[in-house]
């Protein structure tokens, strides 16, 4: 981390004839007033992306941003500040701006900036320049030549590649600096398969911190089969059951039901402004016994880790929900602070012209002790949700809705048939209290995760091992 920060502050301090001592007196500007936290964000960031379609690449885009945001609280108001031009100037205009909102007459000195170095947990390479542009343009055609070569039944090909290169510098009224290189790279497959006048859809993809090495052939292949073999099965597809019945959901990627309609809720701000139905509830069993759910930023190399928190704190293991019982919440700085618990290295924005709060990271259940085939095994009549699309939840009361992008009907505790249209309805609150089975297989997902809150989006993990939940779920599809 420390050559990190060394890197930083010359390719995007230094660059910009900013000095971190510079910034020290616009902190010690915002320092006059009486403020219980502030900092400066800077950031640049480089984004790369290709599109194919139709078997031809049809766009490609690079763009560079860069800019800073000045924050400063006073008990639970903050005011915010941001300039997308990164100078001196700016980032003292910005100051004199929010130091307002607490009283003035405060003597805080120029603090001597204190470099923080946190544990590195992925790269600090530019995976943008890892391939040059002919290389990243026949890595989509490749795509598009084997997903046309599983199947003769695939018509379309739609696939993307992006790449992003985040330079960040984190500056606080503490006199705590703390820097960051952030990679992240995606590889995104749709295809489309006809049958007749039938057509449907499987998707795939992944990515993370990584350089485009990552995307190999066993990987791609890996990608292709996923995506062909999901569209092929939903041909086969019979409308879905509907009513209440038990649910077996599959690992990985299913885990985002656990991300929207139980984490949101766990993070500190729903708790503070209570807001959230689990405000208050620390210490008390809000699901069943054997089920820990674990927020994490600190796993190597995956799309929803960081270094440094995006108010250069260490991310790290935080333990939610332990055997059923609800043991805290996600905190930033400010809420952390106003709740009187620990920071947990969650507090992230989208960008410099964002403010911060907390968010999740890469948010997953731990492991059971059944197979996945004898979880199946144990459902008289039900569905099978092996993945899952689109959805939405309401934090206030944890209500969710779900779409399954391939599920399956069981009887007798054998896969009968693959079902279209199943939406999976239920509470946060109540899912968890009736898990009856929780499965040996916790994964994560392949790295294509999305978190949107209050306007910002920011890349995420999530995952969970198979598990059966025997009530609170509602199937919507087509009566039988």
């Amino acid at each position: 981390m420390q050559n990190i920060f060394q890197t930083v502050s010359q390719d995007l301090l230094q660059a910009n004839q900013i000095g971190a001592e510079e910034i020290a007196q616009s902190l010690a500007i915002i320092g006059r007033h009486y403020v219980d936290y502030a900092d400066i964000y800077c950031q640049r960031t480089a984004y790369e992306s290709w599109h194919l379609d139709e078997g031809i690449v049809k766009s490609g885009s690079f763009q560079i941003d860069q800019g800073v945001g000045v924050r400063a609280v006073s008990g639970e108001k903050t005011a915010f500040a941001y300039a997308d031009s990164l100078t001196t100037d700016a980032i003292q205009r910005a100051a004199e701006t929010v130091k307002v909102i607490g009283a003035s007459g405060n003597t805080v000195p120029i603090r001597v900036p204190t470099p923080v170095f946190g544990k590195a947990i992925h790269g600090a390479f530019n995976p943008i320049v890892g391939l040059d542009s002919a290389a990243k343009v026949a890595l989509l055609q490749k795509v598009e030549q084997l997903a046309r070569a599983a199947d003769s039944r695939v018509v379309q090909v739609m696939a993307g590649l992006t790449c992003e290169y985040d330079m960040v510098y984190i500056a606080r009224l503490d006199g705590k600096h703390a820097a960051d290189i952030r990679p992240l790279i995606r590889l995104s497959l749709t295809v489309i398969v006809k049958q007749g006048n039938r057509r449907e859809q499987g998707s795939s993809g992944g990515g993370g911190r990584l350089d485009l090495r990552y995307f190999d052939d066993a990987k791609i292949e890996q990608y292709v089969s996923q995506a062909v073999k999901q569209a092929v099965i939903n041909l086969e597809a019979r409308p879905a059951p509907a009513g209440v019945m038990p649910v077996v959901l599959g690992n990985g990627w299913p885990g985002v039901l656990l991300h929207e309609a139980v984490g949101h809720g766990l993070e500190g701000d729903f708790n503070r402004k209570q807001t959230s139905v689990f405000t208050g509830k620390i210490g008390e069993q809000v699901a069943a016994k054997g089920v820990t759910v674990i927020d994490q930023g600190n796993i190597p190399d995956r799309r929803g880790s960081l270094n440094i928190d995006d108010e250069g704190n260490p991310t790290s293991r935080t333990v939610l929900i332990e055997d059923g019982i609800l043991m805290g919440y996600m905190q930033d700085e400010t809420n952390a602070r106003l709740m009187g618990m620990d920071v947990t290295g969650n507090g992230r924005r989208e960008s410099y012209s964002s403010v911060t709060m907390p968010r999740m990271t890469n948010t997953f259940m731990e492991n059971g002790i059944y197979e996945r085939d004898e979880i199946i095994a144990s459902l008289d009549k039900g569905i099978y949700a092996v993945n899952f699309g689109g959805g939405q939840v309401d934090i206030t009361s944890g209500k969710f809705v779900f779409s399954a992008s391939e599920a399956w009907w069981v009887e007798n505790g054998q896969l009968q048939y693959p079902v279209k249209g199943a939406t999976i309805i239920g509470s946060g609150t109540e899912v968890l209290k009736h898990v009856s089975m929780i499965g040996n297989d916790s994964a994560l997902d392949s790295g294509v995760g999305v978190c949107g809150k209050d306007g910002q989006s920011v890349p995420v993990g999530v995952g969970q091992p198979t598990l059966r939940i025997d009530a609170g779920l509602t199937v919507g599809g087509s009566e039988v």
